[in-house]
Parts: structure tokens; C-alpha cells; sequence
């Protein structure tokens, strides 16, 4: 009897493993950091004691709203994530999910997700939900073919989370979730350029408008990396000029800052695999340290 090709893709799974290929799906490590950056919002909009049930509840919608809108971007580029070589063993095109799952199973984790914070926390938190999927999903995704601003644009959903937490906590949108927002859009921008220019080959072969595509040597990328290092710095200081945090935020603040700054500054003087890599890894560490530093040293 002739193997068809769901049995194959039976089989592969299996071999694989179901946790790693949900996993996938649903961008784990990204839904994780969704989730961490809208519990310190939560944490930080929270005045008194921390209502954890309500912290659960908005955790849990989030949850299901990031790893649905995750499943539907791939659905929507499986074509294109074939293409290259970074994403061509995600689940949908090595075959070990089909289409029609991705597409199902993503549009009831993003339903449930906007259904359980318009049930569970308030009509704003619910609407950012729900502004944070369409600039994902239908703006951010398409634009990424078109045009390198594409990035910028895709800071903003990337950026939503914390301010979901404060208003979830606080009800209101206040200064200090706007300047959680403009913390998380100013580290996106370095973040996400040093990867852009790490995988700007198979971007190109995809067909992906990134700007490391139309910048051969990287000067422009990596000057715009700094620019943005830059601001950042700055930025990071709001939630202590706000009365949000601490000295001790503060000084981690300016600690953190100048080494982001430095290893964008490295980029931009010499553009190679190793500097790229090296922002990204600071800015990997840089984040969840300036979140431990603002949820340690808050100000009751």
C-alpha cells in the first residue's frame, strides 16, 4: 500500500515530538517573553497589594492570544518560510502540521484569548488584545514584503503587552505604561536588526523587504541600530523620572544602556557576523535584567 502523505507526516511527528512542534507553532520562547514584559506591566500599574487572580486571568488571555496570533502569522507566510533556511523546519513547511490545523487551531487559541481578557480584565486591555493582533497579523506581516519600515511597524504589537498589563492593572493607560511601550519599542529595533542582518540572505530569497536586504555593506542597518541604542538609554530612565522605580533601577538602567550602546556601537564600527551576534545576545540579556531591576526596586 502506497504511504500518503499524511501518514508521512504522521510519522515525522512522532519523530520530532508533539511538544517541540506545538512549541513552534505557538513561538513558545516569543509568547514567553510576551507574557514576562505583561506581568511587569501588571506588576508595575499595580497600586496596594498584587491582585494575583486578575494578574492569572490576564496572563492566561494574553497567552492565548499571542500563541494564536503566532500560529496565523505562520499559516500566512508558510509559503515563504519555506524559502529559507532559518524557518524552513517550522511546522508547516516540513510538513509536520498541515495548513488547515495551523488555521484552526490558531484562530480558537486568538478567539479564546480576546474573549477571556474581554470576560476577565476591561474593555481597554481587551481592545489593546485586539489592536496588538491586527498590526501583527495584517499590517506587519504583509508590509514585510513591501517595505523596511515594516520593522518599525512591527515594534508596536511587539510593544502592546506591557501596556495590556498596566491597564489591566490600572485601568487606564497612564504615562507609565506608555513608557513601558516606548522602552519595548526602542529595544525591538537593535533586537531585530541584528537578526535581520544576520539571515539578510535568506531573507532576500524569500522576498523579504528587510533593510539589511538593500544595505550591502551594513553601515545603514548598523547606524540605525545605534541610533536607536541610543534612544533607547534614555527611555529606560522614564519608570525612575515617573516615580515608577528606584535608584537602583536607575543605576542598573544607566549600566545596562551604556553596555547595549557599546555592543551597537561595535556594530557599527565594524559590521560582521560576530558584532551582529553580539548585539543580539545583549539585547537578549539586556531586557529580562532591566525588567528584574524595575519589578525588585518599584516604588510602593
Amino acid at each position: 500500500m502506497p504511504t500518503t502523505a499524511s501518514s508521512l507526516a504522521t510519522t515525522s511527528l512522532a519523530e520530532r515530538g508533539w511538544i517541540s512542534v506545538w512549541s513552534d507553532l505557538f513561538k513558545a520562547r516569543l509568547t514567553t517573553l510576551v507574557l514576562l514584559t505583561t506581568g511587569v506591566g501588571f506588576h508595575a500599574g499595580t497600586r496596594g497589594s498584587l491582585d494575583l487572580a486578575l494578574l492569572m486571568q490576564t496572563l492566561l488571555g494574553t497567552a492565548f492570544l499571542a500563541a494564536g496570533a503566532a500560529a496565523l502569522n505562520q499559516w500566512l507566510e508558510r509559503d515563504y518560510d519555506a524559502q529559507m533556511r532559518r524557518t524552513q523546519d517550522r511546522p508547516l513547511p516540513s510538513g509536520h502540521l498541515r495548513p488547515q490545523t495551523a488555521l484552526v487551531v490558531g484562530s480558537a487559541c486568538v478567539a479564546s484569548g480576546l474573549g477571556w481578557l474581554v470576560l476577565a480584565t476591561n474593555p481597554m486591555t481587551s481592545a489593546l488584545g485586539a489592536v496588538t493582533l491586527l498590526i501583527y497579523l495584517f499590517i506587519y506581516t504583509p508590509l514585510k514584503r513591501v517595505t523596511p519600515l515594516n520593522t518599525l511597524v512591527g515594534a508596536v504589537p511587539g510593544a502592546l503587552p506591557p501596556l495590556m498589563g498596566w491597564t489591566a492593572a490600572r485601568g487606564s493607560a497612564d504615562a507609565g505604561g506608555w513608557a513601558l511601550f516606548a522602552i519595548l519599542v526602542c529595544w525591538q529595533l537593535p533586537h531585530f536588526l541584528a537578526i535581520a542582518w544576520l539571515y539578510r540572505e535568506d531573507y532576500a530569497r524569500a522576498g523579504f523587504a528587510m533593510l539589511p536586504v538593500f544595505d550591502p555593506d551594513g553601515r545603514r542597518t548598523a547606524g540605525r541600530a545605534l541610533c536607536h541604542a541610543l534612544g533607547l538609554l534614555p527611555v529606560s530612565l522614564l519608570p525612575y523620572g515617573l516615580h515608577l522605580a528606584g535608584p537602583v533601577y536607575l543605576g542598573g538602567a544607566v549600566v545596562l544602556g551604556l553596555i547595549f550602546v557599546r555592543a551597537a556601537l561595535q556594530f557599527r564600527r565594524q559590521v560582521a557576523p560576530d558584532t551582529a551576534r553580539r548585539l543580539f545576545y545583549v539585547s537578549i540579556l539586556y531586557l529580562p535584567l532591566l525588567l528584574a531591576l524595575m519589578v525588585m526596586d518599584k516604588i510602593k
